[in-house]
């Protein structure tokens, strides 16, 4: 009798799907969004920051029903756990806004540059604490040599440093978190939409009631209000993407194209002067992302080495 062999499942013929792509059109999206924050400067912080969560959640449930996935947005508010986490990391990614919006509004562009400059070092540290992760002696390197760069902050930057910090840990920790959940991303991001719900109708209720809301008499202002939700939802789809298929420490040190972008908007359209502390710092923290890419572009060169065949 013949033996056939089973054909192999199709996760073992084809590899599995990158995180790269989603990543770079995640941060490209950020690095670019301090333009549109622009033109939406006559919103207060706390009032775009509740639009911004209104006009997330329709969307999310828009794709969510293109893709069919109600089963998992219905079995994940069935979970309790992943509940618990994604209301920490709604909790999260909504102060990780509106200290990032005010930032914006308030002329310290190169504070939230640096921010997303710092995050990750803060990624690398906990993938390597929480995760188990593994660095290299180059990338211990590259992590020194950022917290050097920080360090100058304490020195010449204190006033506005709360902002680089909150922004980097508040975002580094909802990246962990959400690597950590079994939610997958569009399912993940809807739910902690509709976490956000109530208290951000509650805040626009309330500036609607005392201040005036923003959102209904300027046709123009409220289609850009409309677009924060856009603007929202599908850079963090594709992190959430990212952050599942990709090593935390190396999904980190990606991260540096938005600050970058973010960095020259600041020399250029915003204009800003760079203080000596500020500059040090960003010297050294570009030092520490030359160290890490440089150790990740010779252990993927020396791995390509290994796996090319040998001529016999």
């Amino acid at each position: 009798m013949n033996e056939t062999t089973a054909p192999a499942p199709p996760s073992a013929l084809s590899p599995a799907p990158s995180g790269l792509p989603a990543a770079l059109g995640a941060y490209v999206i950020w690095g670019f969004l301090p333009l549109y924050l622009i033109l939406v400067k006559a919103v207060p912080p706390f009032e775009f920051v509740a639009w911004r969560i209104v006009w997330t959640l329709p969307l999310c449930l828009g794709i969510v029903a293109m893709r069919g996935q109600w089963g998992e947005v219905a079995a994940t508010l069935r979970n309790g756990r992943a509940m618990g986490v994604l209301a920490i990391t709604a909790t999260l990614i909504a102060v990780n806004w509106l200290v990032y919006i005010w930032a914006i509004q308030a002329g310290e562009v190169f504070a939230a540059s640096l921010g997303y400059y710092i995050n990750p070092l803060v990624n690398v540290l906990l993938g390597t604490a929480v995760l188990g992760e593994k660095l290299t002696r180059r990338q211990w390197i590259a992590v020194g040599i950022a917290g050097v760069g920080i360090a100058m902050l304490l020195g010449g930057a204190l006033t506005t440093l709360w902002i680089s910090l909150t922004l980097a840990f508040s975002f580094g920790t909802y990246g962990l978190l959400r690597k950590r959940v079994d939610v997958g991303a569009l399912p993940g991001l809807t739910v902690e939409s509709a976490i956000l719900l109530l208290p951000a109708a509650g805040v626009a209720a309330w500036y609607g009631a005392t201040a005036g809301s923003s959102f209904g008499h300027d046709p123009a202002l409220s289609l850009l209000i409309v677009l924060g939700g856009v603007l929202t939802a599908i850079p963090l789809w594709m992190f959430a993407i990212a952050a599942r298929r990709m090593s935390y420490s190396t999904l980190g040190f990606i991260q540096f194209l938005a600050p970058t972008i973010v960095f020259v908007l600041g020399l250029t359209v915003f204009d800003k002067p760079l203080h000596p502390a500020e500059i040090a710092a960003f010297v050294a923290i570009w030092l520490a992302i030359a160290v890490f890419v440089w150790d990740l572009w010779s252990r993927a060169r020396a791995a390509r080495a290994v796996r090319r065949p040998v001529a016999t």
